[in-house]
């Protein structure tokens, strides 16, 4: 048993939605233009940062003759072919919905901006709706940094209309800067990494899971799946 929270916070990339593997695709593609291979080594570097900051670390790392606007220029012409394609991540609508349906205040935080979540979630609508507030962190003035900086767990957390203390918070991740991010914010989170992390780099977790499909709430003082007081 962990502590007792009240409010859920959700990153969206690679947790709730299978959009990293069309990043991959998509920063593969620009890449090879260019005679240069996206590995796992550069994309680990990568999780969890803002577009514009993935874009700068990839131009950097991999010697691209282009600037980091021209990269994410042909990037997006990527994104508009791929995105629409993006399905939920297993166990994601089960306890989204079962949050939201127990009453239990739920808010989407990710590092994407809101062109490319609409993009992403164009055709799940219905499951956005269940989230109280998003927090787009790369089109939101109020999130001054990206992850590992806690800015965007801790404005998201400031837009329930209860203004929940950090410590009631529980922060969903599926990457390293998300992990620490919650931590510096003072919330507990559980991550769902890629398989391909060094389960060693995510000790600060405070649940590790392969799935979303393992989460059980009652661990965390939330309503069960069994016997939701449901409102």
């Amino acid at each position: 048993m962990f502590n007792k929270v009240t409010h859920v916070l959700f990153d969206l990339d690679g947790l709730l939605i299978d959009s990293e593997n069309y990043y991959t695709e998509a920063f593969s593609n620009v890449c090879a233009k260019y005679g240069k291979e996206f590995t796992w080594e550069v994309k680990a570097t990568l999780l969890g940062f803002q577009n514009r900051e993935c874009a700068e670390k990839i131009v950097q790392t991999l010697d691209l003759p282009i600037t980091t606007d021209e990269f994410l220029t042909q990037c997006q012409e990527q994104y508009e072919i791929l995105f629409p394609k993006v399905e939920l991540m297993p166990g994601a609508k089960t306890l989204v919905e079962h949050l939201h349906n127990c009453g239990i205040p739920i808010a989407l935080a990710t590092s994407s901006s809101e062109d490319s979540v609409q993009l992403k979630m164009a055709k799940h609508q219905k499951f956005l709706s269940y989230f109280h507030h998003l927090v787009m962190g790369s089109s939101d003035p109020e999130v001054t940094k990206g992850k590992p900086d806690p800015a965007i767990f801790l404005v998201c957390a400031s837009r329930f209309p209860d203004k929940p203390e950090p410590e009631k918070c529980l922060v969903f991740e599926d990457a390293l800067n998300g992990v620490k991010a919650a931590r510096a914010a003072n919330m507990q989170v559980v991550i769902v990494p890629d398989p391909r992390v060094d389960k060693n780099l995510l000790q600060n977790a405070t649940l590790i899971l392969e799935s979303l499909e393992d989460f059980k709430p009652e661990l965390f003082g939330l309503p069960p799946y069994n016997q939701c007081a449901c409102k």
